[in-house]
């Protein structure tokens, strides 16, 4: 996969960017059901029809969320002409291997690698993500890659997916902040459909480090042990180990060693 951020920008008459109070309803409306049924009828997802292509889905202002976390994401991302390696997650890699394809949900997907190597895999792929700048760097990506993915620019929380929506929830390192009612980790885990795969992947260790000189401080955010301690009986744990990264060349956090990996999957 080549630096499509590099590449000419998307256009709106590629169909990427999609203004859309009508296709967020679509979520409400029994979004990622498997029968195609929603609450009011079948839902005619017209986004993943026709030639590959990759459409932003938003709320009318172009964002469903908090506009201080979209901004400091977006001052990030516009650092740098490319954030991370441009290379899929290699516990993403090895631990979907072998699951059949079904609906799959990249929550913070970021600049759309492992969003783009799930739907070469035959997934059908959403990808959420606070960050505009990346999103149009993920859209760039997937169109250059020839693959259909749903980009939705919001929040976990704001984006309220309709429980069940999803056959693989895949956060991966992601930057959700801890709430005293754990809204991010409920919002993960009911958004697995019956029998689906729940995929949580962070930096081991880095739950236990003081404020960072630059103000981060790792309590304030989820890490797979406070999703772990939610999964009840309707659950079972595959996988809950601290392993040695496959760290890609380059990026930001090439540097961190080891991860700590957490696969679950929802009782049919």
């Amino acid at each position: 996969m080549g630096d499509a951020q590099q590449r000419r920008a998307p256009a709106e008459d590629d169909a990427l960017f999609v203004q859309a109070p009508q296709m967020f309803a679509t979520l409400a409306n029994g979004f990622g059901r498997p029968d195609g049924e929603g609450d009011d009828g079948p839902v005619h997802d017209d986004i993943a029809a026709g030639p590959p292509t990759s459409d932003v889905l938003s709320a009318a202002d172009g964002y469903i969320g908090d506009p201080a976390v979209r901004a400091r994401w977006d001052g990030r991302y516009g650092e740098r002409e490319r954030l991370w390696s441009g290379q899929p997650n290699g516990a993403l890699v090895a631990e979907v291997a072998g699951l059949t394809p079904g609906r799959a949900l990249d929550v913070g997907s970021g600049e759309g690698a492992d969003a783009v190597w799930l739907a070469r895999g035959g997934w059908d792929v959403t990808g959420l993500e606070v960050s505009g700048v990346a999103l149009e760097r993920a859209a760039g990506h997937a169109h250059d890659a020839g693959v259909t993915v749903r980009w939705v620019h919001a929040g976990l929380v704001e984006a309220a997916f309709p429980a069940g929506s999803f056959d693989l929830v895949c956060a991966l390192y992601p930057a959700l902040l801890r709430t005293p009612d754990a809204a991010a980790e409920r919002a993960l885990l009911g958004a697995v459909a019956p029998g689906g795969v729940l995929l949580v992947v962070h930096h081991a260790g880095m739950d236990t480090q003081p404020v960072h000189d630059d103000g981060f401080d790792p309590a304030d955010y989820v890490w797979p042990t406070m999703v772990a301690a939610l999964l009840t009986d309707g659950w079972t744990v595959d996988v809950h180990e601290q392993r040695a990264r496959v760290a890609p060349d380059g990026g930001a956090g090439a540097h961190h060693a080891d991860d700590v990996v957490l696969r679950a999957r929802r009782l049919p």
